[in-house]
């Protein structure tokens, strides 16, 4: 499956567990939705990435990519220390610049 090089880049720091290089991987000005909460912008996002490493530790296996224009859904199996773990996830991504702008989180 091909990959645009940012989303390799959001899977490889999640992999590693570097939030500071996951938050990269993202606009200043991005928004990222996840579990019914909203972060505004790469400090909001690397907080809420480097909680989320920390307390589940998950890992994604891409399953499928599909991209249309600047938006594209990566369905991944999600496992980690987390309540149900695995679960299959659709990372809903709109980039820009090889960067992402908006990702929500969906199941």
């Amino acid at each position: 499956m091909e990959l645009p090089q940012v989303i390799e880049r959001f899977i490889e720091t999640q992999h590693i567990l570097d939030s500071k290089a996951f938050a990269e991987c993202f606009t200043e000005s991005a928004i990222v939705h996840d579990e019914g909460k909203t972060h505004n912008g790469k400090d909001e996002i690397q907080q809420w990435i480097e909680h989320s490493m920390q307390a589940y530790k998950s890992a994604l296996e891409p399953l499928n990519y599909e991209q249309s224009g600047s938006k594209g859904i990566l369905t991944a199996n999600v496992s980690g220390t987390f309540p149900g773990s695995p679960l299959v996830l659709k990372f809903h991504f709109d980039i820009n610049n090889g960067q992402i702008q908006h990702l929500k989180v969906t199941d």
